[in-house]
């Protein structure tokens, strides 16, 4: 194996690259971005999500007037119901 011509060859290239950047080092570039349409809707609709309650006021101002006046019960039948129906969909 010779390693000279490698060297060799590894100079041509590295002679070529020197000169390459030198004559653009006057160019001045600036980047763009562009976003799309469905971009800006989709930042739209996280905006919208991060400013909204995580809280439904709606829904639970009647239960907690309920558990807070203690006239609020749970029916065990209804409960253990909706315990299997998540033990269904877990699985």
């Amino acid at each position: 194996m010779r390693i000279e011509a490698y060297t060799q060859v590894q100079q041509m290239y590295s002679a070529k690259k020197a000169a390459n950047v030198k004559s653009k080092s006057n160019v001045s570039r600036s980047d763009q971005v562009q976003i799309s349409s469905i971009g800006k809707d989709i930042q739209n609709a996280k905006q919208a999500v991060a400013g909204a309650s995580d809280i439904r006021e709606d829904v639970i101002a009647p239960i907690k007037a309920k558990v807070q006046a203690g006239t609020y019960e749970v029916s065990a039948e209804s409960f253990a119901d909706k315990l299997m129906q998540k033990y269904e969909e877990m699985r």
